[in-house]
């Protein structure tokens, strides 16, 4: 299961967070997300754990748990509720002027 950990410290690294759900079961992959420019940590990242169950008892033990006196927000993560990765939408098909209302725009005033 994909699980999505927000609001961490700025502090932390990708071992930090594996350590932190390593309690609850086994750890496939952390990663925290880095800014390209600063090199910083953006303040949130992403667990894999293998194990359903383990992944649910790291979630509701962890969500809204204080850690570096921050409160961290931990949720299954799901690709298709972000914006524009929704499945049941199709791709918007770009704007042909096919109307007779159609009128380009010809720029303000008039030439002389």
């Amino acid at each position: 299961m994909d699980i999505y950990v927000g609001s961490i410290s700025f502090k932390w690294e990708d071992k930090k967070l594996r350590e932190v759900f390593e309690a609850y079961g086994e750890v496939e992959s952390a990663k925290i997300i880095i800014d390209k420019i600063t090199r910083q940590n953006k303040g949130f990242g992403f667990v894999t754990m293998p194990n359903d169950e383990e992944a649910k008892a790291a979630i509701k033990a962890l969500n809204n748990a204080e850690m570096d006196e921050r409160k961290i927000i931990v949720i299954k993560s799901d690709p298709f509720k972000a914006g524009n990765l929704d499945k049941d939408k199709k791709k918007k098909k770009p704007y042909k002027p096919d109307s007779k209302d159609f009128k380009p725009f010809k720029g303000i005033g008039k030439k002389r």
